[in-house]
């Protein structure tokens, strides 16, 4: 083989090897496992939230109102507007569109940034190792297989394929979840993805029955 040869099947093999790592490094398979729902986590207002509203060029109109008991902000001229749950960028077009309904201004620019997170925890019950209350990431997530996961586990006679959540929403209405955490803890085929993915919310109470034999 001639040198010319040579440096050519050289540069020829060196550019596969590169092109293979950017392929692998690009691999979908690398955060297949992570839950899409903590992939796309986008924080939703939540009651005690202290936030920024600033209307652009109305410096009157800007105001740092704290989320109330019932979800609400009160702002100048509009008064009061719902905003828990919302994310921050439909917190922004709700008042928008009350300015513009109120006929206050035709075309507002509203901004909002978070100034302090008000204090959120979920509790454990039951079959776990250390029950109690626990804080909720600020601009994270946190799922029911985590959490029984910070409570130690499932003590030996938990229930850990019929965990239930209890959740009180801002109207005070309560809704009731059941998650097979023991399988997702333990690999097995048959859990469903939504055991995996169940985010907890602010207030959230979950409960780990007891297994019994």
């Amino acid at each position: 083989m001639t040198g010319r040869a040579f440096r050519l099947l050289f540069a020829a093999s060196a550019a596969f090897v590169v092109a293979a790592s950017g392929l692998r490094a690009q691999s979908p398979s690398d955060d297949a496992d992570i839950p899409v729902s903590k992939k796309n986590f986008i924080y939703r207002l939540s009651l005690g939230d202290r936030i920024r509203v600033a209307v652009f060029q109305e410096d009157d109109l800007s105001a740092i109102p704290r989320v109330n008991a019932q979800g609400m902000v009160t702002l100048p001229l509009i008064g009061h507007v719902r905003v828990s749950g919302l994310t921050i960028n439909e917190a922004q077009v709700r008042i928008e569109n009350a300015l513009k309904d109120g006929r206050f201004m035709r075309a507002p620019q509203v901004n909002i940034t978070v100034e302090e997170y008000a204090a959120r925890e979920v509790s454990i019950l039951g079959q776990v190792r250390n029950p109690g209350k626990y804080a909720l990431p600020v601009e994270s997530t946190l799922t029911v297989v985590e959490l029984v996961t910070r409570a130690g586990g499932f003590t030996d006679i938990g229930k850990g394929t019929e965990v239930r959540i209890t959740r009180i929403g801002p109207d005070g209405q309560e809704t009731n979840f059941t998650v097979d955490a023991e399988s997702v803890i333990r690999g097995r085929g048959k859990s469903r993805v939504e055991d995996n993915s169940m985010l907890l919310e602010a207030g959230d109470i979950v409960y780990v029955p007891e297994r019994f034999i």
